[in-house]
């Protein structure tokens, strides 16, 4: 993975989403790379934060047969909850399609970033949280919590903190997004990963054990 390869990519970006879309995955982009600088600062790491961040949502605006032929594609049988849950679906189907039309971004890290970007999952590598932060709270989004969220985590000045400090504030404020996610779900009476409550449990547990 190269600066060239990703300037590639990220020409590409406007001709497979929509102009909307495409804003979003730049703005994940340069918040991923802010993120990478906090957390994974080598010149290696912020790269495979770009590529992760640009492919991140690839396949978002397909639709849901779509997604499901490409799982079916790839030896994945679509669940029935996966066909109720229809916004989670470009996490999974995007990192199927990494190793065979983005073969220079086939990362096990930048693939996994891009499959847990939506709901989290326990154990949780610092890519995964990067990534799925920093689509929570790219400066395109405008909704209430997102905006809240961005105050939070940088009004608190993490670059001033010492490594674990600056590990915990992020930990705190990824919890802090799946409450906000899980209480919207409940409200609306909509299905629930038990991906994102191990995510948040994995979580809260080390907080309360460190």
């Amino acid at each position: 993975m190269t600066d060239e390869t990703l300037d590639s990519l990220r020409e590409q970006i406007p001709s497979v989403l929509s102009p909307k879309r495409a804003a979003h995955v730049m703005g994940v982009e340069r918040m991923a790379v802010r993120l990478g600088e906090l957390f994974t600062p080598g010149e290696d790491d912020i790269r495979l934060l770009r590529g992760a961040a640009l492919l991140h949502d690839i396949t978002k605006e397909l639709s849901a047969d779509e997604h499901a032929a490409i799982m079916r594609a790839h030896g994945v049988e679509p669940t029935e909850y996966d066909m109720m849950s229809p916004k989670t679906l470009h996490a999974r189907t995007a990192a199927l399609l990494i190793p065979d039309r983005y073969p220079q971004f086939a990362d096990p890290r930048l693939i996994s970033a891009v499959r847990w970007h939506t709901t989290g999952r326990e154990g949780m590598t610092v890519y995964d949280k990067i990534i799925y932060f920093a689509d929570y709270i790219d400066d395109t989004r405008t909704y209430d919590d997102c905006v809240k969220l961005r105050g939070l985590f940088f009004g608190a000045e993490p670059e001033k903190m010492d490594a674990d400090a600056r590990m915990r504030h992020f930990d705190r404020l990824i919890v802090m997004s799946f409450d906000m996610t899980l209480a919207e779900l409940v409200g609306k009476g909509s299905l629930i990963s038990a991906d994102t409550v191990n995510a948040r449990n994995f979580i809260l547990c080390g907080l309360k054990n460190r």
